[in-house]
């Protein structure tokens, strides 16, 4: 039987640690953010979504603690 998966980059957002969030792709870390905005830019840069792109898409984004709008202060 074949897979019919799309296949797409997995992309993990921790739970937030002191205001920060750690970002991986693929189990590949690939830093920490503190906002939605540095979210989006890493992942833009990653060439997975546009810069203004929405971040609520749990087929690309799996969050951990907290969706996209659970941004505590660092």
């Amino acid at each position: 039987m074949e897979d019919k998966t799309r296949d797409r980059p997995r992309v993990v957002v921790d739970e937030p640690l002191d205001g920060r969030r750690r970002v991986m792709i693929d189990g590949k870390d690939v830093g920490v953010v503190v906002s939605a905005d540095e979210l989006r830019g890493v992942l833009s840069r990653a060439g997975l979504m546009a810069a203004d792109a929405p971040i609520d898409d749990p087929q690309l984004i799996e969050w951990h603690g907290g969706g996209p709008d659970d941004w505590p202060a660092a």
